[in-house]
């Protein structure tokens, strides 16, 4: 029987918080250093350990298990955290601090912590049970859904409130037809108002779904056209192949409660504000917990009560083993928790602060109501007209942030709070209380791990001056990401009081931004960088400036790259039309859009890389990859490829690389559409088109997704309807995957968005600015970029897409153009007065592919490759 300093009953989202804790702790306080390092020991009823249980629905979308993961096995261990997964605990012996598990094990423990959660409510309603008869609430929940729908073409969600229509969203991405069954008179009844939830119920039903109020179940029963049928208690009934109950959930505290732990009369292990159950040994933390007889059911509380917990443990251990209490500036009691929430429904943004239905004695609201474009909003205001109490807010939720923290720190609101609803509110005015200089260093700005304004205003002063940098050292934003608006503002907001000019100015010869240059090149029509730096500049230039400066004239002109007045301000790699290695040597990349070749193309790469000894790779967008070229042979290579039928494929610049794709429907059976020819013609489309950075796309023919869309710049994926779009992936050092940004698109609407975004992006992002970190950084992220693309807020999609059929229509393969230049051939020598190979160059064989050796090979291969290059030229 093994002991334990802490047993955590629980693996879920709260459960692996207080790990965290754990880890961090050990990391800053070297507990290893004391005679006897800390002991913990997670047991998990689930097969996996925790993931993240608020992103639940997009496991049905565009994430995986392992997308979701908030633990692994090897940072556990690493950590030296055991774990045991598939594990129930069947019992605790308080009286001798040791649990009994259904795998026979036991443990003692000095800490146990309860993060056992909660279960999904199923009403006592006859015939609730049976096969396609499912609950929404783990991953083995969702699997089980899944297969229900390969043999099912409607779906009813019983439960109109938030994991209700999570759950119908969910069904709607198995293209199941839908329907929301709720017993109240509205949707989301705890957290809406009627207005707000009238407006939710017309944004749902608009996207094909049925909703159903005031409608109680009284049985389920074999349905005569589907599966069931559910019989209503006025009469009515509904038929259906599968039925989802989501109807609420309960504290799970039934193992509590066999150990003799009080509970409350409403369900929960009853808990003070350190957390500590009554037991002193045990704490509860999370949806299982009530305190003050009230129960949480979001992840924010559960994360406060994580550290509460924690904290309360360590300095009980501390105290007891003689040591003083920790020094860590942290709350040490759990005082309540505020529930405003922000998410998205179906698509639909949706917030609740405070007092949402306006219930607090003679209080005032404020109503907004836009039914062209499909917003609500309402204020709920204290009797005084001073502090907000309340909010409401949908389909659009930009106000949440600020509002959120005048609920919160009760700022006093300006004169006229009315004000607040309208999109021309004037948040630069001195009357507007919302500012975030106003808010006080102890305002949480995220909430999802409760990190303070303080917090990050000292991670500023330290010297952090990058949002990303910030959200990685306080964690603040990791969680929903709600508030990364926000720490961008107090960023700015810190950076102008110390004195730190906020600029984003691409060097010390262009006071401008990429995106001021651009417009500038765009509206003046220069051409060249001498004018450029000669009208908006000063000095020469640097090796920042110029590849900026010759990717903005390439995305506007399109002129040959190795003209001469751009060939000095392109890197190594454009300058030689090819990717260095780094031994010396160039990789030799010709384009293969969507990966689909010809016998005889395939034997004239053969044959090339076999005459030229080079390495051939066959690389993870679906080309070829030929290592090892000199410098001279270059054109000579090319040449050839040229003659084939080959063009270049852009590996070496910031332009659109790849286009990977899966079979599709013409030779796949479970494809739905043709994504080889889709990817063809959009590698085809966006060839040459130069941009902050490498774009890559993908396309997939089924939800399979075979081509791996979700993880690149711009994803498409099949559906029976057409195709989805997906945008800002990157698999790259900072692995993204890319949002779902439209569905079930035409060919041509499809086309449409791309070009707009494309173009967007090339317009606007910063200078080697990934699609991903662009997306992250642009204000208003996704809804602004759709209400740009989609809506043309910005009345720039005609200009967008004639720059985009400017570029797709003056496309030169710059090999190609190159090889008709004698002028430009003569780049490619490694001597000036000689064509000699450069002798310091030294080959590797690599895993049986080797370098010619013999002298009359080489010669030979040198004659026959530059006869070859003077009779073709």
């Amino acid at each position: 029987m093994k002991h334990y300093d802490f047993i955590i009953v629980g693996n879920g989202m709260v459960g692996n918080k207080f790990i965290d804790y754990a880890i961090k702790y050990r990391h800053k306080e070297e507990v290893g250093k004391q005679s006897k390092a800390l002991s913990f020991l997670v047991l998990s009823e689930e097969s996996k350990l925790a993931y993240d249980r608020v992103q639940l629905s997009s496991y049905f979308s565009n994430k995986s298990a392992q997308d979701l993961s908030l633990a692994s096995e090897e940072e556990y261990r690493k950590n030296n955290i055991d774990f045991v997964t598939n594990c129930k605990v069947l019992s605790i012996h308080r009286d001798d601090k040791l649990i009994s598990t259904q795998c026979g094990q036991q443990f003692t423990y000095h800490k146990l912590i309860l993060a056992t959660g909660s279960f999904p409510f199923i009403p006592a309603i006859k015939g609730s049970k049976g096969e396609s008869i499912h609950v929404y609430r783990t991953l083995d929940d969702l699997d089980a859904i899944k297969q229900s729908a390969c043999a099912a073409s409607t779906g009813v969600v019983i439960g109109g409130g938030l994991l209700g229509l999570e759950a119908a969203n969910a069904l709607n991405n198995l293209n199941l037809k839908t329907t929301v069954v709720e017993f109240a008179p509205r949707l989301m009844p705890v957290q809406l108002d009627k207005n707000g939830s009238k407006l939710l119920k017309q944004k749902i039903e608009s996207l094909g779904l049925s909703v159903l109020l005031e409608k109680n179940t009284k049985e389920i029963i074999s349905g005569e056209q589907s599966r069931y049928r559910l019989n209503f208690t006025d009469g009515s009934h509904l038929e259906t192949d599968m039925i989802i109950f989501s109807a609420g959930i309960r504290p799970q505290d039934k193992l509590a409660a066999s150990s003799g732990l009080a509970t409350g009369e409403r369900g929960g292990i009853m808990i003070d504000s350190y957390c500590l159950t009554s037991d002193k040994s045990i704490y509860a933390i999370g949806e299982c917990a009530s305190w003050q007889g009230s129960t949480f059911g979001l992840v924010a509380p559960g994360y406060q009560m994580a550290k509460v917990a924690f904290t309360h443990a360590i300095n009980t251990l501390k105290e007891n083993i003689g040591k003083t209490k920790s020094s860590q500036e942290e709350p040490l009691e759990f005082c309540g928790s505020d529930m405003s929430t922000k998410l998205k429904l179906l698509g639909v943004d949706v917030a609740s602060i405070g007092d949402a239905h306006g219930q607090t004695e003679n209080c005032l609201c404020y109503c907004f109501s836009d039914e062209t474009d499909g917003i609500y909003k309402k204020l709920v205001i204290s009797a005084d007209a001073k502090h907000l109490i309340g909010a409401v807010l949908v389909g659009c939720t930009k106000d949440y942030g600020q509002w959120l923290q005048l609920y919160l720190n009760q700022i006093e609101l300006p004169a006229s709070p009315e004000r607040l609803l309208f999109p021309e509110f004037d948040e630069s005015s001195e009357t507007n209380a919302s500012g975030v200089h106003s808010l006080p260093d102890n305002a949480q700005i995220c909430s999802c791990n409760d990190v303070t304004k303080k917090q990050i205003h000292g991670c500023i002063q330290s010297g952090v001056h990058e949002l990303s940098v910030i959200k990685q050292e306080t964690n603040a934003g990791t969680g929903c990401g709600g508030c990364t608006q926000l720490i961008g503002q107090i960023l700015t907001c810190e950076l102008e009081k110390i004195g730190v000019a906020v600029n984003n100015h691409i060097c010390e010869h262009f006071d401008y931004s990429r995106q001021e240059l651009f417009d500038i090149v765009k509206t003046t029509r220069i051409k060249t960088f001498a004018q450029l730096i000669s009208d908006y500049g000063h000095g020469n230039g640097c090796e920042l400036c110029k590849p900026v400066i010759a990717s903005i004239l390439a995305s506007l002109w399109n002129e040959p790259i190795l003209d001469k007045p751009h060939l000095g301000l392109q890197d190594t790699n454009d300058a030689f039309l090819a990717n260095m290695q780094k031994d010396g040597t160039y990789s030799v990349v010709p384009r293969i859009p969507g990966g689909e070749i010809t016998p005889d193309k395939l034997i004239v790469i053969g044959q090339v890389a076999k005459d030229f000894g080079l390495y051939t790779k066959i690389t993870g967008g679906q080309r070829i990859d030929l290592f090892g070229a000199q410098l001279h042979e270059l054109p000579q290579i090319w040449k050839r490829l040229i003659d084939a039928g080959f063009e270049t494929g852009h590996a070496y610049g910031k332009a659109l690389r790849t286009v990977k794709s899966c079979v599709g429907s013409t030779w796949c059976r479970f494809g739905v559409q043709d994504s080889t020819g889709m990817a063809i013609y959009l590698e085809q489309r966006y060839r040459g088109v130069r941009s902050p950075h490498k774009i890559k796309m993908a396309v997939s023919g089924c939800a399979r997704e075979c081509a791996e869309a979700q993880s690149k710049d711009f994803g498409v994926i099949a559906t029976e309807k057409g195709w989805n779009l997906y945008v800002g992936g990157n698999g790259g050092m900072r692995p993204r995957h890319a949002d779902l940004f439209a569905t079930d698109l035409n060919d041509k609407t499809l086309i449409q968005y791309i070009d707009r975004i494309m173009v967007f992006y090339i317009r606007t992002a910063e200078r080697l600015q990934r699609t991903s970190v662009w997306l992250e950084s642009l204000e208003g992220g996704l809804d602004y970029l759709k209400e740009v693309v989609i809506k043309d807020k910005l009345q720039l999609n005609a200009e967008m897409e004639d720059q985009m059929k400017h570029l797709v229509n003056s496309y030169q393969c710059e090999w190609k153009n190159t090889l008709q230049d004698t002028k430009k051939l003569k780049r490619f020598n490694h001597f000036i007065n000689s064509r000699a190979p450069d002798p310091e160059v030294v080959f590797v064989d690599e895993r049986g592919q080797k370098r010619p050796a013999d002298e009359k090979e080489k010669a030979a291969i040198k004659n026959a490759a530059t006869s070859h290059l003077l009779t073709t030229a």
